[in-house]
């Protein structure tokens, strides 16, 4: 593969993950309408966990749960686990694609955070961009909106500790595998959701829901894992216009498989919070670029 190939390797391979965490969340939506959404949670990172262990033990060993930094990856695992309660149980309630969007307000709170907690230099403009990224998450909430009801706090809260994963997946890059924070984030939420799995499933499930459970999984494990190779051949900044496909892929499985169409006004706070994200991305590799 020449140089000029990898970042379009890259920008697939984002692609590729976008449309499979999309699908992800379809599934768990359809299945936490059938089944306990602690049940549904535990088989997703159950399986995600055998299936890693399944991979990489045989190559790794006992390196698969080696870390420099075992706090930092317990905190790690815990915003991981506390995004899919939040976000999927929120899946309940609140449109796919919509739900989706309100998630990608993550970039705009890792600004926000990088400026309180790692005083890191935040421009006029990325604050400019941070405030339209909220006006567009209040066209999606508006009072009077159907939307507009307590539920939509949920996703709210997941992008917080969505935003709290990603600056604690930057500090473990430098120290750790990506496959052991994978697999650690995985194995902690599995543990943590077998203890309150007690009354909480039932083995009557059609062959078609055995399927579903299954592929939730994989899924999942996959798309972590190819946003990770994703960063190996292209730069974040590159990748992350890229990564906003997701939005636009959610929206068409809510209209495809669950029949919602957003109205104008929510459309257009989807399109307000995706071209802040973009922004912020922009600026901070335009500052980085700079002070090279």
């Amino acid at each position: 593969m020449t140089t000029q190939q990898k970042p379009l390797y890259g920008i697939l391979l984002i692609l590729c993950a976008g449309s499979l965490l999309a699908t992800h969340d379809g599934v768990s939506k359809h299945l936490t309408h059938l089944y306990p959404l602690v049940m549904v949670i535990w088989a997703r990172y159950t399986v995600q966990s055998v299936v890693m262990f399944l991979l990489f033990f045989p190559k790794m060993r006992w390196a698969i749960v080696r870390t420099r930094r075992p706090l930092l990856q317990l905190l790690r695992a815990l915003s991981l686990l506390s995004i899919s309660v939040l976000f999927i149980g929120g899946l309940r309630y609140i449109p796919l694609g919509e739900a989706t969007a309100v998630m990608f307000l993550a970039p705009l709170i890792v600004t926000v955070l990088s400026a309180v907690f790692l005083h890191e230099k935040i421009t006029k403009g990325q604050w400019l961009a941070v405030s339209v990224g909220f006006l567009g998450v209040l066209l999606i909430v508006r009072p009077g909106g159907a939307l507009f009801t307590p539920a939509i706090l949920l996703p709210m809260s997941a992008s917080f500790c969505f935003a709290v994963y990603q600056l604690i997946t930057r500090r473990l890059a430098s120290t750790d595998h990506a496959v052991t924070s994978n697999f650690l984030s995985g194995l902690f939420g599995a543990l943590v959701l077998t203890m309150l799995l007690p009354g909480q499933y039932t083995l009557a499930l059609p062959t078609i829901d055995w399927v579903f459970i299954l592929v939730l999984g994989l899924l999942a494990m996959t798309a972590h894992m190819l946003l990770t190779v994703a960063l190996k051949y292209s730069s974040a900044a590159t990748l992350a216009p890229f990564t906003y496909m997701q939005i636009i892929f959610a929206g068409l499985i809510g209209y495809l498989v669950f029949g919602h169409v957003p109205d104008t006004l929510s459309l257009l706070g989807v399109l307000v919070i995706s071209c802040s994200g973009l922004t912020v991305a922009y600026l901070q590799h335009h500052t980085a670029t700079d002070e090279q």
